[in-house]
């Protein structure tokens, strides 16, 4: 048995005009995108912290409409991630938002989701279930454990 916590991590996937909005990542030169979102606060609705760490890491507001997805990060990190991903309506930017990004942020980009197998977007299992959900296919909801490398 490990000492390791579990971390809840809630994300968004925000589509709009076919396009998916990620938060773009440099960790030492390499670049990446993972969807804005990040760990749920106790006594915090896994709605409510999609809602505000939008808000924080991008300065948007979005309206949470369903859970898509669940994944789990099982190495690489100090804890066991799991990350609940909700298909969120965009609604726009806040006015005059503080932005509390990512030390590791960079800024954010809209990636074609038609060109997202080419894409370093991580959790990497992620990148076919959003263009089967964006093409209204069948998709798994859990993913299992994404894999290093």
């Amino acid at each position: 048995m490990t000492d390791r916590r579990i971390r809840n991590s809630a994300k968004a996937l925000i589509i709009k005009d076919g396009k998916m909005l990620a938060a773009k990542i440099n960790d030492n030169g390499d670049i990446f995108f993972v969807m804005p979102g990040g760990g749920q606060d106790a006594e915090e609705l896994l709605s409510e912290a999609v809602r505000r760490e939008c808000a924080e890491e991008m300065g948007i507001e979005v309206v949470p409409k369903s859970l898509e997805f669940v994944i789990e990060g099982t190495h690489g990190e100090s804890f066991h991630r799991v990350d609940l991903v909700f298909h969120c309506e965009y609604v726009g930017k806040i006015e005059n938002a503080e932005i509390q990004a990512d030390v590791h942020q960079v800024g954010y980009e809209w990636l074609s989701i038609e060109g997202l197998m080419d894409q370093p977007l991580y959790p990497s299992k992620l990148r076919s279930q959003v263009i089967r959900f964006y093409n209204h296919e069948k998709t798994d909801v859990y993913l299992g454990n994404e894999s290093m490398g």
